[in-house]
Order: structure tokens, then sequence, then C-alpha cells
């Protein structure tokens, strides 16, 4: 399987600290890959370095085989790449439809894709001319992933979009990551802290621990929760 996004000794970080420190993985096609970590341990810094957001240090950002090391963001999003940052992404003051317009290049296929995410998210269709700012925390976060997936991208990043979230809307929005992963080939690079979630649509897994890939392997792994469990409770 070939590789969509390759990371070879990537270090990063904010004005004179180092963040990350030559860090390496690799997401193939169709993958969903989860990067696991506590707080503070470089997950999001990783997530805005792929998309340009912050200086490289040192390494190599590959997407499908070419480098966009040092890409700025709008070019890197062209590349067919979408995210969905931890903080706040939404316009508070338009409307659904609109925060939803602003996930597509293309006027045309709006209408499908609204139909094809209301399958997921039924309040979307129903709620269209709604102002983003006045739904529920949760429909929110819905809505945030609905914006990413309607740009039909091939890489999607996602940072920490469980958090706060109720068990049902979690499994609600595994059910549509794993259905767009399976019908386009989507590939995922998700970061989370609650790891039933990651590993239970995830293919392989890695822990950031302090800027550097402390564990990785593959959620069949016969060790995995114990290894996991060991990371994350130090």
């Amino acid at each position: 399987m070939s590789a969509i996004l390759d990371l070879e000794g990537v270090s990063s970080g904010y004005g004179e600290a180092m963040v990350l420190n030559e860090v390496s993985l690799t997401l193939d096609k169709g993958e969903i890959f989860a990067l696991l970590g506590k707080n503070g341990m470089g997950k999001s810094t990783l997530l805005q370095t792929v998309m340009g957001f912050l200086p490289l240090r040192t390494g190599r950002i590959r997407l499908g085989g070419e480098d966009i090391s040092g890409f700025p963001p709008h070019r890197i999003a062209r590349k067919s790449v979408a995210y969905t940052p931890q903080e706040q992404a939404l316009f508070q003051d338009l409307s659904v439809a609109d925060n939803l317009r602003l996930g597509r290049r293309e006027a045309h296929g709006f209408e499908e894709g609204i139909a094809r995410l209301g399958q997921f998210f039924p309040f979307i269709p129903e709620r269209l001319r709604q102002r983003a700012g006045t739904l529920s925390g949760g429909e929110q976060k819905m809505l945030l992933i609905a914006r990413a997936l309607l740009a039909e991208a091939k890489l999607l990043l996602i940072d920490e979009i469980s958090e706060g979230l109720q068990p049902s809307v979690v499994e609600r929005l595994a059910t549509v990551l794993r259905a767009e992963r399976e019908e386009r080939g989507l590939s995922i690079l998700l970061i989370e802290q609650n790891v039933r979630f990651a590993l239970d649509i995830a293919d392989r897994y890695a822990v950031l621990k302090r800027g550097e890939i402390a564990d990785r392997g593959r959620i069949h792994d016969p060790d995995l929760e114990s290894r996991i469990t060991a990371h994350l409770s130090v």
C-alpha cells in the first residue's frame, strides 16, 4: 500500500521552544492512523506543522510522494487536505449552510454532499439557515466534521474531535468516519485522548510522548492495551 503522508525526522515548535523532536511516521492511503498521547506532548503541534501553520525546523513532509515541506497552509489545503482543529473553528455568526460552503472549493455537488452527510447528521439539512453559534456543543463538533468531509479531500487531519462529547455523539462520529473511509478511500490522521474511540476506528496507532514517538503498532497487536496504558499513565 502506498503512503499518502510521510513524515521523516520532523522537528517543530513555537518560537525558540522545540516541541517535536525528529518524528517519523507514515500514513497509507485509505488508512485511519491514531496518534495518542496526553496533553502537552506535541500532538496538535504535529498537525499544525503538517498543515504549514508552524515552520518545519528539520525533516521532510511528503504528501502523496511530493515534498511539501515549507508550503503555506493554502497550498497544502489545495492538495486535497482537510483539517479539523481542536480550537473553535466555525464562523459563529454565519449560517450552517454558509459554514459548510466554506469547506468546498467548487459550488457544484453541494446539495448532494448535504444529502450524503445528512444520513449521519440529520440536523444539518434541517437547520441550514440556523446560525452556527446557536448550535449545541456536540452539534458544532459534528458541523466541523461535516464541513471537512464536504471538501471531499483525500486526507483528513482531526484534532481531539471527541473531547467533551456524549458517547452517542462519539459513536456517530465513528460511524461517519468509517463510512467515508470505506466508500471514498479517505485517509485519516486522528489525534485523540479518547483511546477507546481512536482504537475502535483506527488501523494503526502511535503514542507521542514529550515530542517523540514512544510506541507504535497495529490495532490487533495482542499486548495493545497494556502498552498504551503504560505510556499514558506516566
